[in-house]
């Protein structure tokens, strides 16, 4: 993770590396410093449970399915942390640490983190030997620029589209069907890839750590099917899904732990069961008997659970708590009137009540009322109040607002959430409505939520979600939400409040051509002020991923690279006998 720059690469880079660990130090102090204080916070930047030993069954715990396994559509953190470090592997990909150690790079698939040339345009890498998939067949260079190829198609979206952002002369691709292939991708041999881009970007190697750079043989692909049956490269591969019920993960006997420093694969078998009720897990996993015991969650406790769990001493010593760096927000229809009316957005932000959402969220234990747009860390710490919007709302000015753009009398609206979400639209629901905006509710199933709102035609005004920064950079969290040149009709990511505006796509390539790292960082945190005043979202709180364990996990921490999600590269079992090997 690392500052923003598009500089020569020997500077930028370890400028970028060393910039990145320091932003990746303050994720401790992502609650304003009150982590030693904080209950919730004991255990962030910790391992729990000890050393697993190899072997046993490890259960995940969800009430949702998985957005997208195929690594082409793969761009939801969760999702990301499980297909990286169980089914596929990357070109780079992270460290399997907690903490700072967390946000550095280390080689994948290739044998270092990739050699640039031509000023950071143009870059190579090569594989290591003796990578093969769960058939025994090798992986190749020509399987990843397969899979950057199907990262265009029409048919797969939703997925990062680095490749689409920065590869030379790919406007207008759209897949390797038909035989069509990009000659910005190069594959010499079978293990040489080289990667031509259209403008200079020396953060290149964080981009190769993301899904589109895994590996996809054409032979197995089966389009949108594949979501469901990914090719493995890594340690396991898939013995069954039943979609909505359980996936079943079992070894990948091809998988070679010497071409592995990352993933430590402990254990025989992960059974993610799906549908089930979050009350439910967090029941199960406070009480931790039986196989529940080896079990994790999917998704964060919910704040409700949390006194049962910060009470007890031996169950808070199971908690994790690590920081997401993730920025949740109301994200506004700009195209769409009332919220074509900046004053109009303007509004919203000033009667929302960031307390009562933050309480909805779990509180000041599980999370922060968020002042700007990026998280913290990009800023050096502390997000920047540059609205000074008081947390609690200022119900009087939306009204002078709602007013000034002739809707004194408030409006109706409707807000789509996920399931997991319905408390905090409440709270939405609660403090608009003080200023006369009238919200209808309407709750989607998370395997389904970011299809549903990246439907641009088809969904609400406002919608409720984050980004989480892919590494912590400018340039990979303003671009990503806020840029109308990559807005897409279906499958729409970041962007969700459809914002298009001239003078902020020109700041954005602007700053993407400037060589000084210092002063382009100083340019996205002035940028990320110009564009909240401009109100297309209101950035409401940043969270932080509580997940309870069961007293039979080893292993264990939040990795600060996934939204605080557990590093599933490293977890296993303290005594593998409990589930059975």
């Amino acid at each position: 993770m690392d500052k923003r720059t598009r500089t020569a690469l020997a500077t930028a880079l370890v400028a970028t590396l060393a910039l990145g660990a320091a932003g990746c130090s303050d994720n401790g102090k992502a609650d304003g410093g009150r982590a030693g204080r904080n209950p919730a916070t004991a255990n962030t930047g910790a391992v729990i449970g000890g050393t697993p030993q190899k072997g046993g069954t490890l259960t995940v715990l969800s009430n949702q399915d998985f957005s997208h396994l195929d690594p082409a559509r793969n761009w939801v953190v969760g999702d990301m942390d499980f297909g990286t470090r169980l089914l596929y592997r990357t070109l780079v990909t992270y460290k399997a640490e907690p903490g700072a150690k967390g946000g550095e790079l280390t080689p994948d698939l290739a044998e270092d983190l990739g050699v640039s040339s031509n000023g950071a345009k143009t870059w190579t890498f090569t594989l290591k030997k003796g990578l093969k998939y769960e058939d025994g067949s090798p992986v190749t260079a020509q399987d990843i620029k397969y899979n950057v190829e199907r990262s265009f198609s029409p048919d797969l979206p939703g997925g990062p589209d680095y490749a689409a952002r920065y590869l030379a002369d790919a406007e207008g691709y759209r897949g390797p069907a038909q035989g069509k292939h990009l000659d910005s991708v190069k594959t010499p041999d079978d293990h040489t890839i080289v990667f031509e881009l259209r403008k200079p970007f020396a953060e290149f190697p964080y981009a190769t750590v993301l899904p589109t750079f895994a590996p996809v043989p054409a032979a197995q692909d089966k389009g949108p099917q594949y979501d469901s049956r990914p090719f493995s490269s890594g340690p396991y591969k898939i013995e069954t899904y039943d979609r909505d019920k359980q996936l079943v993960l079992v070894r990948n006997t091809y998988w070679d732990p010497g071409t592995d420093q990352v993933r430590k694969a402990y254990p025989d078998k992960v059974v993610v069961t799906v549908g089930l009720r979050a009350n439910q897990i967090d029941d199960r996993l406070i009480a931790a008997s039986g196989a529940d015991a080896s079990a994790v969650p999917w998704g964060k406790l919910r704040p409700e659970s949390t006194p049962k769990v910060l009470t007890k001493t031996d169950v808070k010593a199971r908690l994790l708590a690590e920081s997401t760096n993730c920025t949740e927000m109301v994200q506004m229809h700009t195209g769409r009137a009332p919220f074509d009316n900046v004053k109009v957005r303007q509004a919203v932000q000033f009667a929302l009540d960031r307390e009562a959402i933050q309480t909805a969220s779990g509180g000041p234990a599980l999370g922060d009322v968020a002042t700007a747009l990026m998280p913290g860390p990009i800023f050096g710490g502390k997000q920047p109040d540059t609205l000074g919007i008081p947390a609690t709302g200022d119900v009087e000015k939306a009204k002078q607002l709602l007013k000034e753009a002739g809707k004194a009398e408030g409006f109706a609206t409707t807000i789509t959430v996920s399931n997991g979400d319905k408390g905090v639209a409440e709270a939405i629901q609660q403090s608009l409505g003080r200023a006369g905006i009238k919200v209808t509710i309407e709750t989607v199933d998370p395997s389904a939520f970011y299809d549903t709102i990246g439907d641009t035609k088809n969904r609400t005004d406002l919608v409720y979600t984050g980004w989480c920064p892919d590494y912590l950079s400018g340039s990979t969290f303003l671009p990503f939400v806020f840029d109308g040149r990559y807005i897409k009709e279906k499958g729409n990511s970041g962007n969700h409040s459809l914002f298009r505006d001239e003078a902020t796509m020109k700041r954005m390539d602007e700053i993407a051509a400037m060589t000084d790292a210092q002063q382009a960082n100083k340019a996205w945190q002035e940028l990320d002020g110009q564009i909240l005043a401009k109100a297309p979202t209101a950035p409401v709180v940043i969270e932080r991923m509580p997940l309870l364990l069961g007293t039979n996990i080893a292993g264990a921490f939040g990795h600060t690279s996934f939204g605080g999600q557990l590093d599933y590269a490293t977890v296993g079992l303290k005594d593998p006998a409990k589930t059975g090997k």
